[in-house]
């Protein structure tokens, strides 16, 4: 699907931009140019970004992990 009709961005570029490091929707307009015409692509842009992430970090990781969620030690 196209994201950015501007620019002819579709998802697959997308995803190719977060395996190469995009993390952030400015990391998309730098290296794909998404926004940078009429803006119109923002919201989907972003949503595709973060299901990417979400997608590469699953399959990397193997699973979701929550850093700021750390268990109580309770002294004996």
């Amino acid at each position: 699907m196209y994201v950015c009709i501007c620019r002819a961005v579709t998802e697959k570029h997308i995803e190719s931009a977060v395996q190469a490091g995009a993390r952030r929707l400015r990391d998309l307009r730098e290296q794909l140019g998404v926004t940078e015409e009429c803006g119109r692509c923002a919201k989907c842009a972003k949503q595709c970004l973060d299901g990417a992430v979400e997608q590469a970090c699953a399959s990397t990781c193997g699973s979701v992990v929550d850093y700021a969620y750390t268990p109580l030690q309770i002294a004996a």
